[in-house]
């Protein structure tokens, strides 16, 4: 049950940072495979987008690949030490930016103005009272025509066994919940894909939603106890060709 001060202090101070993060991306054999042979294909009606926000980006393992996406980038962050490593990294790109926040907040970056929002692989730590906070923000922030793509914890819903849940997952959250958060804020979703993660259950969901005043097909509710199997896949067949020079 992870809480902003264990979020905080967990990514900000206690873990090592390695590899970058791109160690949580060895199942798929690598950042770049996992970007190109997962999320890209869901994301491709999506980016290019003008300007984009990223939550939670960490040390910038999704955004090298969304920084040529876009004209205009920001990285919202609870850690400081992710907000200085990422303007290191990204020193040379006149069009990001990083900022950091705490863990709720967005009021530093305007209204109405990103065509894309994204989160992956981070917001899976936030219990729902963080996501009660950061729903009807970003519903805010999206500009006319802009989508929302968020990865997050669905273990509200799962049987756990009397187990805590597996990597500091939130325990308060599912898909459905943030489904009801979306419409309450006045937005519209569009697509909550439930996915298995490391086991047979789907403990996590992929919610990409959009304003509500903008107009498009009905939400879809896809369960896919297959997406490990997708990173197997992926990990076999594909990576190799991430690695050519």
């Amino acid at each position: 049950m992870p809480a902003l001060e264990w979020n905080h202090s967990y990514w900000g101070k206690d873990y090592s940072w390695s590899e970058g993060g791109d160690e949580w991306s060895v199942t798929w054999g690598g950042s770049e495979a996992q970007w190109f042979g997962s999320l890209y294909p869901r994301l491709h009606r999506m980016i290019p987008a003008r300007r984009i926000l990223e939550i939670a980006p960490g040390r910038g393992r999704w955004t090298q690949y969304l920084i040529p996406m876009c004209s205009a980038f920001i990285g919202i962050d609870i850690a400081e030490s992710c907000v200085v490593e990422c303007t290191k990294r990204f020193a040379n790109v006149a069009h990001a930016g990083f900022i950091q926040n705490d863990g709720t907040s967005l009021a530093s970056v305007p209204d109405a103005s990103f065509d894309f929002v994204f989160s992956f692989d981070s917001l899976v730590h936030a219990e729902l009272d963080v996501m009660q906070r950061y729903i009807p923000q970003i519903v805010q922030k999206l500009a006319p025509g802009g989508k929302a793509f968020l990865h997050h914890s669905n273990f509200a819903v799962c049987d756990d066994g009397g187990q805590q849940p597996p990597h500091g997952r939130a325990a308060s959250v599912s898909g459905e919940i943030i489904a009801d958060l979306v419409k309450q804020s006045g937005g519209r979703m569009l697509v909550s894909e439930l996915i298995n993660w490391g086991s047979i259950d789907t403990i996590d969901c992929l919610s990409t939603f959009a304003r509500g005043d903008d107009p498009g097909p009905e939400h879809v509710r896809l369960t896919n106890p297959r997406y490990m199997e997708e990173a197997a896949l992926i990990h076999d067949f594909q990576s190799y060709y991430s690695k050519l020079t």
